[in-house]
C-alpha cells in the first residue's frame, strides 16, 4: 500500500468555490467511506459542496462533465472497481480514468481522482477512510481538487 508521503489535504479556504462530488453507487460501504472523507475536507473549507450520484465508475466522466457544465469549479470523482475474473476490470478502469482526464482538460478545471481500482474488497476498505482504514482516498481526492481549483483561481 502506498500510504505515506502525500500532501496535506485540509486547511484550504474554499470560500467562493463550488465543488461537486460525483460518486458511484457500487460497493456501498467503500463508497460511503469515500464520500465521508471528501466531505471532511470540503465542508470545513467553506466551499459550496454539491453531491451527485451515478450508477458506477463508467458513468463518472459524464457526471463530472455535467457538473462542470452546471458551473462547478472542481469535481471530486469517487468510486471503486474491484478486479474480477474477466477483462471487464481493465476496460472500465481505463475508460473511467481516461474519461475523467479528458473532462478535466476539456473543462480546464480540476477533477480530484478518487476512483479506487483494487484487486479485492479489503484493498478498497483499506483506502476508504473508514474507522481502521490506513488511507482516506476520498479526503485525498477532495484535497487535490480543492488545492488545484485554488491554484487556477490565483492564476486567472
Amino acid at each position: 500500500m502506498s500510504g505515506g508521503g502525500g500532501p496535506a489535504v485540509d486547511g484550504f479556504d474554499g470560500t467562493g468555490l463550488t465543488v461537486a462530488i460525483v460518486a458511484g453507487r457500487w460497493h456501498d460501504t467503500i463508497a460511503a467511506g469515500l464520500l465521508a472523507g471528501a466531505r471532511r475536507v470540503l465542508v470545513p473549507s467553506g466551499a459550496t459542496v454539491l453531491e451527485h450520484r451515478v450508477p458506477g465508475a463508467f458513468e463518472l466522466p459524464l457526471g463530472a462533465q455535467a457538473a462542470f457544465a452546471a458551473g462547478a469549479d472542481a469535481v471530486v470523482a469517487l468510486g471503486v472497481i474491484i478486479r474480477g475474473g474477466t477483462p471487464h476490470f481493465e476496460y472500465v478502469s481505463d475508460a473511467a480514468t481516461s474519461g475523467l482526464t479528458r473532462v478535466a482538460l476539456d473543462a480546464g478545471r480540476p477533477v480530484g481522482f478518487g476512483l479506487l481500482t483494487v484487486d479485492d474488497e479489503q484493498q478498497g476498505l483499506d483506502r476508504a477512510g473508514l474507522p481502521g482504514s490506513p488511507e482516506d482516498k476520498g479526503a485525498e481526492a477532495a484535497g487535490a481538487a480543492l488545492e488545484t481549483a485554488l491554484l487556477l483561481r490565483s492564476l486567472r
